[in-house]
């Protein structure tokens, strides 16, 4: 089993799920961080992340609901204990504002 470490990364989030990472085929995840900034510039935005489960909507669940992004913070998520992600699970970001936040996303990819 081969595991690799990556980092995805998705700038200018909107006011949408927009999908920041997909897992691949026969593959498992393991989330290690992920981090939120208002790219702003000014002003206040709140963030949401949610993982879609790839088996149907009974499975998905919100990470981290409206936590507040002052101008130019950052927010990590991370330490949270072991996210297992399985194939074509997704993690799934949504601003309030629209093109406010930039995302990285770390893993620990197992094929």
């Amino acid at each position: 089993m081969a595991n690799t470490f990556k980092s995805y990364t998705k700038a200018s989030v909107t006011n949408s799920l927009t999908d920041v990472y997909t897992t691949p085929g026969a593959t498992t995840t393991i989330v290690i961080g992920i981090c939120l900034t208002n790219s702003t510039g000014s002003g206040t935005v709140n963030a949401s992340v949610k993982v879609d489960k790839a088996n149907g909507a009974l499975g998905d669940v919100w990470l981290i609901r409206n936590v507040t992004l002052y101008d130019a913070s950052s927010f990590t998520l991370a330490d949270t204990g072991k996210i297992i992600l399985e194939t074509g699970d997704k993690l799934q970001v949504i601003s309030d504002t629209p093109t406010s936040i930039d995302v990285i996303t770390s893993v620990l990819e197992q094929s």
